[in-house]
C-alpha cells in the first residue's frame, strides 16, 4: 500500500480579505488563501495515482496540483486544515469513491481517501487562530488542526 498527499489550488485565486471568513471583522490587513488537500492510500503505481488525481480531482484549466506533500504556498503565518469527522457524511468523498468504483479503467485501487480544506492565513501582526476556527469550523462535524509557519502544530 502506498500513499500520496496532493494539494490543489486555483490558478486564478489570490489572497482575499480574511474578514470574509469571520462574522465580525479581524482588521489589520489579514488575508487568506484556500486550497484542498487530498490524502490517498492506494494499491498500484505512483504514476497511476498521480494520473487519477489529475484526471479526477483537478480541473486542468482552472487549478494547479502539487504532489510535494509540503505546503504549496509560502510566507503564511499559519494554516488551518479542516475536514469531516470520521463517520460523518462526506458527499464529495463518497462521490469520488463511487465514481472510481464504477470506472472501467481503474489502474489503482483506492484504500482510503481523506479530503481537507486548507486555509492559509497571512498576517503582518499577531492574529489568533482561535477566532478563525470558531467561525469557520463546526465542532459537531469537523476536525481541524493549525500549523504555524515553522511547521509546529498548535491546535
Amino acid at each position: 500500500m502506498a500513499s500520496l498527499i496532493t494539494e490543489v489550488m486555483g490558478k486564478f485565486d489570490g489572497r482575499g480579505d480574511a474578514d470574509k471568513l469571520v462574522y465580525t471583522p479581524i482588521g489589520g490587513g489579514v488575508t487568506y488563501q484556500k486550497t484542498r488537500v487530498y490524502e490517498l492510500e492506494y494499491e498500484g503505481s505512483a504514476e497511476d495515482a498521480q494520473e487519477f488525481v489529475r484526471s479526477t480531482l483537478v480541473d486542468s484549466y482552472a487549478e494547479e496540483v502539487s504532489f510535494e506533500g509540503e505546503p504549496a504556498i509560502a510566507d503564511f503565518a499559519f494554516f488551518i486544515d479542516y475536514g469531516m469527522k470520521p463517520g460523518a457524511l462526506d458527499l464529495e468523498k463518497e462521490a469520488i469513491l463511487t465514481s472510481h468504483r464504477g470506472a472501467r479503467d481503474r489502474n489503482i485501487e483506492i484504500i482510503s481517501l481523506n479530503i481537507t480544506q486548507r486555509i492559509y492565513i497571512f498576517a503582518g501582526g499577531a492574529v489568533s487562530p482561535d477566532r478563525l476556527i470558531r467561525d469557520i469550523c463546526n465542532s459537531a462535524i469537523h476536525v481541524w488542526s493549525v500549523t504555524e509557519a515553522n511547521d509546529r502544530d498548535v491546535a
